[in-house]
């Protein structure tokens, strides 16, 4: 059985203050929930902030981005021992808005999941095609070349504990949501495509997360597809009690 995963990607919203806020109105909405792995992404500046606030909660803490450098010259970046630091245990890496403001691609994004898994990050690699991508027909080509270019070199025992999430590019900030006919066939291809890379055992075993407008009024009929095992939730994770109602979502 893979362990679903609800992972919150605030994005560029919350200061410390609200961030704490934020966790004092989650945390007592999600006390007892085991069956489900919780990890919220806060900016940067509000990591060292949360370490205590989330300790007891089960709520596990991520970063939004990373750099694959230890140390150095670079300026306005963060390393992995850096995020390690801060109280991060997990980092998405590979979103679309990376990719499509800050010049993100696969060879970085490669990059940076090897630098993650060497310096004990949980990598949360994202995946996604835009709609012109899919509208042309190639949202497989498109999965399929991210893929491989985001898990090229790893061995199936280095990637054991990397999770994948998709999101339809065209689908994230819009309302709109793939239907579940559609999240499920990309992710059994997504599953099909490591299991050529690194086996069956490996495809079997890792964690496919649906990400695009993930609201609790979606959430369940999502969930009930055999190959998504959770979800990375944008703008339903920045309030308790909606955030909430997505990680309960077999309640």
């Amino acid at each position: 059985m893979r362990k679903p995963v609800i992972a919150g990607n605030w994005k560029l919203y919350k200061t410390r203050d609200e961030a704490l806020a934020l966790i004092e109105e989650l945390a007592p909405l999600v006390t007892g929930v085991s069956n489900v792995e919780i990890v919220v992404a806060p900016v940067f500046t509000v990591l060292p902030t949360l370490p205590a606030a989330l300790a007891g909660t089960g709520i596990s803490l991520a970063a939004q981005d990373v750099f694959w450098e230890e140390e150095g010259a670079y300026t306005g970046e963060v390393s992995p021992r850096m995020l390690l630091d801060a109280g991060a245990s997990h980092v998405i890496i590979g979103h679309s808005e990376r990719r499509q403001y800050f010049g993100e691609t696969e060879e970085t994004v490669n990059k940076k999941v090897k630098a993650s898994l060497k310096g004990a990050l949980v990598p949360i690699v994202c995946v996604g095609e835009t709609l012109d991508a899919r509208e042309a027909g190639e949202t497989f080509n498109v999965l399929e070349r991210q893929i491989k270019g985001a898990l090229a070199g790893l061995t199936e025992t280095q990637f054991a504990p990397v999770i994948i999430a998709y999101e339809p590019v065209w689908a994230i900030g819009t309302g709109k949501v793939a239907s579940d006919e559609q999240a499920q066939e990309a992710h059994a291809f997504i599953r099909g495509v490591v299991a050529g890379l690194l086996g069956k055992s490996a495809a079997e075993k890792v964690r496919i997360l649906y990400g695009g407008s993930v609201k609790p009024e979606n959430v369940k009929g999502l969930m009930s597809c055999n190959d998504i095992d959770g979800a990375l939730v944008g703008g339903a994770s920045l309030k308790g009690a909606s955030f909430a109602s997505i990680v309960r979502f077999g309640e």
